[in-house]
């Protein structure tokens, strides 16, 4: 057991410092040696989780959804989802590592041949927000003409839009705002408004629904450490 839990100690450790290295370089950019110098690990344990650069990135890829804490649970399905959204954007801006190499590497445009299927996390995305919005109108909080297929895949545009626009404008300093501009107007156009009105997107929501996840995260180790 401990051998297993070192393992994994060790590959969340190489995932982050690759994530890292993709982040601020680039995926053509990035080494293999620049990756185990930041993870202060061997070649050989390397290779043990991953056999390339490419098997390395695209982990770090389909890790992208997990690497978001789940909010939790509220009374109502749309602010669970803008909650999971301000999240994202709160730890993009943050710099958290695994996020934001995760969604450089989606989104830069690399060799047609590099290997890296960019479609996995926002597959992810499009049936996240799916599942969600389904949620939602079966507990009566979309109007009746939204098309669940499509608003998750507009969802996802918009918020992908928005992150390179504030990456480019300001280096995500201003993320969390413009992402609650996108979503006050996004959810205007398909919540019911006894539903709208209830629903918090004030920016400062992400920090609070980050803070609250880290309070509970410390409360469940301190009972689990007795």
């Amino acid at each position: 057991m401990a051998l297993q839990e070192r393992a994994i100690r060790t590959r969340r450790t190489i995932l982050a410092a690759a994530a890292a290295v993709f982040a601020e370089g680039g995926y053509e950019a990035a080494t293999i040696s620049e990756i185990l110098n930041r993870a202060q690990v061997t070649k050989g344990a390397l290779y043990f989780h991953f056999a390339s650069k490419e098997e390395l990135a695209q982990a770090i890829l389909a890790d992208q959804l997990s690497s978001v804490p789940m909010p939790p649970d509220r009374d109502l399905v749309l602010q669970q989802g803008l909650d999971y959204t301000y999240l994202l954007a709160y730890m993009l801006s943050r710099g958290d590592p695994m996020v934001q190499g995760s969604v450089r590497l989606t989104v830069e445009v690399g060799h047609p041949h590099d290997g890296l299927d960019r479609k996995v996390p926002m597959a992810g995305w499009i049936e996240f927000n799916t599942a969600t919005l389904t949620r939602a109108k079966e507990n009566g909080e979309l109007l009746s003409h939204v098309d669940v297929d499509d608003t998750a895949r507009m969802f996802v545009a918009a918020f992908t839009g928005t992150q390179l626009l504030s990456k480019i404008m300001t280096g995500h300093a201003d993320l969390v705002e413009r992402v609650a501009d996108i979503e006050r107007h996004l959810m205007s156009s398909i919540a019911v408004p006894a539903v709208l009105v209830q629903l918090d997107m004030a920016p400062d929501r992400a920090t609070r629904v980050y803070e609250e996840i880290m309070r509970s995260r410390e409360q469940t180790e301190a009972i689990a450490t007795g």
